[in-house]
């Protein structure tokens, strides 16, 4: 018996098979680009998920019989906007999570809601730049005719879903990724969205994460080689789901993510007020619980910005390699990394990356190291938020490509100030995650938390109270940058308009 667990990443679709037991069976990566078609603008082709989890799948059935899968759990990049025609036909490229294009609209969005506090009363989160909503009213301001076409508006999983199974689907976790949804009640915020300019009826139907949403198609097994009438659930978007594959399913440690973007996220028992909505409060894959995060746009990806500036020889073992080889604050370099503008704390599409500090003495080495730093100082950025609300995690659950990096995990440590492990599994993202559920959900494991027990730690590292100290004085520095700064972020960026 096996579970199958796919997620439609930015940069890749992963496959994983998981036994009952909690092993991985199999896993495998299918990677695909995406387009920039102009400045803060991101896109993908759906046509290239499916290409990608076909190739993953097929990866992973090679190593596992299919019959062997008794159901399939989705995870995908989240704030994605996919629209279908009446056939079900992809009308226009997808937008993505980290697309900019749609700051007018989602200032008329909260705009039409009466304002921030009369919409964050609504649904407990402001409507920020890069959320399903203002993309939806983007495509039919900015593309009238094509709008008149669409019929429903999809995540990416859910895009993913509706080939496997036919189904027009989403689950209580993208739901709230949209800033269309009501969190406290899981459900979609009609009173919000009968101030809007678009009809309803291009939401799709919502579950709870772990119900069953569909079953694979006869079309979908001939695609992906599965067999038709197995279960599909609900699954959940890759920030949220991810908490559970890295084994946080109760409130208490912190899940942090260093990916193409970087994400500190806690459990909740209860929906939290959200003051000013700089903090992102969604409902959980566990119908029980919530999920508070914040995101920071540029992580991962912006590591590997700086291996193409220096000229792309040097492999990111290398690099990081390097970065070890320079003391804790980079001998006075800060960066800050909002190369496609930031989200938490600072929901500001028009802020920009800068190192400041550099000297002649600097080079590539000190860079990189400043660059990591400036990841781990957005992550503490967000974490401070996080505080204000009475969430105050004494244990850091790292995950994502970066938490293979030894000194990644060790800045966090010293930056947090307390221990930081890493879980077996976690680092396969959302698709170990949507696979345990996967298992919750045919009761293989009765509940999230049984689940998570199968995430047993592979590394720790403990702070030094030395480098907590450096790091204090270093991310003061840092947080007063932002500030200083934003006014000629603002005048840079209509500078490029203009250009």
């Amino acid at each position: 018996m096996a579970y199958l667990g796919i997620d439609i990443g930015t940069s890749g679709c992963k496959a994983l098979a998981l036994s009952s037991a909690g092993e991985i069976l199999a896993t495998h990566t299918a990677t695909y680009g995406l387009d920039q078609p102009r400045p803060g603008w991101t896109q993908q082709d759906p046509a290239i998920w499916v290409k990608g989890a076909r190739d993953a799948v097929s990866k992973v059935l090679e190593t596992v019989p299919v019959g062997d899968i008794k159901c399939i759990g989705l995870s995908g990049q989240m704030h994605g906007f996919t629209p279908l025609d009446a056939n079900g036909e992809v009308l226009r490229p997808a937008i993505l999570w980290n697309d900019q294009r749609n700051a007018a609209e989602a200032q008329e969005i909260e705009e039409r809601a009466g304002g921030r506090e009369a919409l964050l009363s609504l649904t407990n989160n402001r409507m920020l730049v890069g959320y399903t909503g203002g993309k939806i009213v983007w495509m039919q301001v900015h593309e009238p005719k094509l709008f008149d076409q669409v019929r429903h508006a999809l995540n990416p999983k859910d895009y993913l879903r509706y080939v496997l199974t036919g189904e027009v689907a989403t689950e209580v976790s993208d739901a709230s990724g949209t800033g269309l949804f009501d969190v406290r009640e899981r459900q979609w915020c009609q009173p919000l969205i009968d101030k809007l300019p678009f009809d309803s009826a291009i939401l799709p139907p919502c579950y709870e994460s772990m119900e069953v949403s569909g079953t694979v198609s006869a079309l979908g097994a001939s695609l992906f080689g599965l067999t038709a009438g197995i279960p599909v659930i609900g699954g959940g978007g890759d920030s949220v789901i991810q908490t559970l594959g890295t084994g946080v399913a109760e409130p208490g440690p912190l899940q942090t993510t260093i990916g193409t973007a970087g994400i500190t996220a806690a459990a909740l028992d209860a929906p939290k007020s959200n003051p000013d909505g700089r903090m992102q409060v969604f409902c959980n894959v566990a119908p029980d619980l919530w999920h508070c995060m914040g995101v920071s746009l540029n992580a991962g990806g912006a590591l590997g910005w700086l291996r193409q500036l220096l000229g792309g020889t040097q492999d990111f073992e290398d690099m990081v390699r390097g970065a070890g080889e320079v003391p804790a604050g980079a001998e006075g370099l800060v960066f800050l990394p909002y190369l496609n503008g930031e989200r938490c704390p600072h929901p500001d599409p028009t802020a920009r990356g800068a190192f400041v500090g550099l000297s002649a003495r600097h080079d590539a080495r000190h860079m990189t190291r400043a660059l990591m730093e400036g990841v781990v100082f957005a992550l503490y950025d967000i974490y401070r938020q996080m505080a204000g609300m009475g969430i105050n995690g004494r244990l850091i659950k790292a995950s994502g490509g970066g938490a293979r990096s030894e000194i990644w995990r060790q800045m966090q440590a010293d930056m947090f100030g307390c221990p930081v492990v890493t879980i077996e599994g976690a680092a396969e993202g959302g698709a170990f995650g949507a696979a345990l559920l996967a298992g919750v959900s045919l009761g293989n494991w009765s509940s999230i938390t049984e689940a998570a027990g199968c995430c047993s730690e592979l590394t720790r590292q403990s702070p030094s109270d030395k480098q907590h100290e450096l790091y204090g004085s270093a991310y003061e520095i840092y947080a007063e940058l932002y500030p200083a700064l934003q006014p000629s972020f603002a005048a840079l960026n209509r500078m490029g308009d203009a250009i």
